[in-house]
């Protein structure tokens, strides 16, 4: 054989070690009997897609089950308990075109849990500002470099991935970054809906889901917790020290007619399940705001550190 040949074949030989290579992302989630071709994202190719370098991402289209991914990996590691408080970057990611409570259509992820949009944030450019104690309260979906982003009923061309200040990478959809709710304890909850008249959960394209296609939907609250449509009246409620929901300090409430605060003017955000009204003065007196659902910032209805007793039914 001339030298030539031999040349050539070795060529081949390191052509083909370098498309193997290329191919296995060293994921514990490898595609089996993928439904369609993957789309590999490089630096290059993110810069045309509107979408942030971040190294080679896989978008596939269908489910993870689909494409084999191993159970409790990936998204279905937060299938089994409420929403998990520390933002974790997964080795894949799942969003699917669903229906959550009044929502429809919304995406979830591959556990079922809604996600949401932040009217804060920017999708031209895609930019995130949920950070602190508000990416706790509303985790955001992270991505590992190298992983796979899987699209149920959701569009490739719509999903993306953006680098966060912390370094961490977050996935978009219409360029807008998306959220988890921390206080959405089971798949199809979404209480995070209407939250300060910023947060929205997403729809496949980018857009906020809720009546036509913007705003909350009957039945949550609009901004700073009042209500378009009344939910029924609250049976409990919990007072938060902070803003967002932040666990650090917390009291509860439930019951019948009016109920005093026992650590009074030191509310900053609070979650309920209906309609009620807070107090500016014990046994409810002095001013008075009918909430109806979750207020993430009481300031925003003039009710900081001003809650002294709350009103059911």
């Amino acid at each position: 054989m001339s030298h030539k040949r031999v040349a050539a074949f070795a060529a081949l030989a390191t052509a083909a070690a370098l498309t193997l290579t290329a191919c296995g992302s060293g994921d514990d989630t490898a595609d089996r009997g993928a439904p369609s071709p993957a789309t590999t994202m490089s630096n290059a190719a993110a810069g045309d897609a509107g979408r942030s370098g971040v190294g080679n991402l896989t978008f596939l289209s269908g489910s993870a089950k689909q494409h084999g991914a191993r159970p409790r990996t990936g998204d279905w590691a937060t299938s089994a308990g409420a929403a998990a408080s520390t933002p974790t970057a997964r080795s894949w990611v799942q969003l699917s075109a669903s229906k959550a409570g009044t929502l429809n259509p919304v995406v979830v992820n591959g556990a079922g849990f809604t996600l949401y949009r932040f009217d804060k944030d920017t999708a031209s450019p895609s930019k995130s500002h949920c950070n602190g104690d508000c990416a706790t309260t509303w985790p955001p979906v992270l991505v590992a470099p190298g992983g796979k982003i899987f699209a149920d009923g959701v569009k490739k061309s719509a999903l993306g991935v953006i680098k966060r200040d912390d370094g961490t990478h977050q996935v978009t959809i219409g360029g807008w970054p998306v959220y988890r709710f921390s206080k959405d304890a089971r798949p199809g909850d979404t209480k995070g809906q209407g939250v300060g008249g910023t947060w929205f959960g997403v729809t496949p394209d980018g857009k906020k889901a809720g009546a036509a296609g913007a705003g909350p939907s009957e039945g949550t609250p609009a901004a700073g917790g009042a209500a378009t449509g009344q939910k029924p009246p609250a049976t409990s409620v919990v007072l938060f020290d902070d803003r967002n929901f932040a666990d650090n300090g917390a009291q509860g409430l439930a019951g019948k007619g009016c109920q005093n605060v026992f650590r009074d003017n030191v509310a900053s955000s609070l979650t309920t399940d209906g309609t009620l009204k807070i107090w500016s003065e014990a046994d409810c007196k002095g001013k008075s705001k009918v909430v109806s659902g979750d207020v993430a910032d009481l300031a925003a209805i003039g009710f900081d550190n001003t809650v002294s007793s709350v009103f059911f039914g």
